[in-house]
């Protein structure tokens, strides 16, 4: 019985894998593909360490597995916003597409200089 769940988590989390890396390819623009690099992969990454909790259920490989899906969980959002927050100060984001602009407000109230023209 194991093995099935174990197969079940390991084929779920590589599917999601597999939608963040063509959610990367097919996607138009930063933000989106953004969504789909981050999200998409975190939970796929998540289910393969559950998958491999169930099939080894030792101390030490549920320990390792809880630091990668902590240090996951922790960092992908820090390096999705780095990335989202580099790609708007240089101008590469579609301005049309953001119904909200909050950090333009931000930017033009420290004095930076505004997105596109530095």
């Amino acid at each position: 019985m194991t093995a099935a769940f174990t197969a079940a988590f390991l084929l779920l989390g590589a599917g999601a894998s597999l939608s963040a890396g063509l959610g990367l390819l097919r996607l138009p623009d930063l933000f989106t593909r953004m969504h789909a690099a981050t999200k998409s992969q975190a939970v796929g990454l998540l289910l393969v360490l559950v998958g491999v909790g169930i099939r080894f259920p030792t101390i030490e490989v549920i320990t390792s597995l809880v630091l990668v899906a902590l240090l996951q969980i922790i960092t992908v959002p820090v390096a999705a916003h780095l990335v989202g927050r580099a790609a708007y100060r240089t101008g590469r984001v579609d301005r049309d597409l953001l119904h909200v602009d909050e950090l333009e407000r931000a930017l033009e109230s420290s004095g930076d200089d505004p997105p596109g023209t530095g």
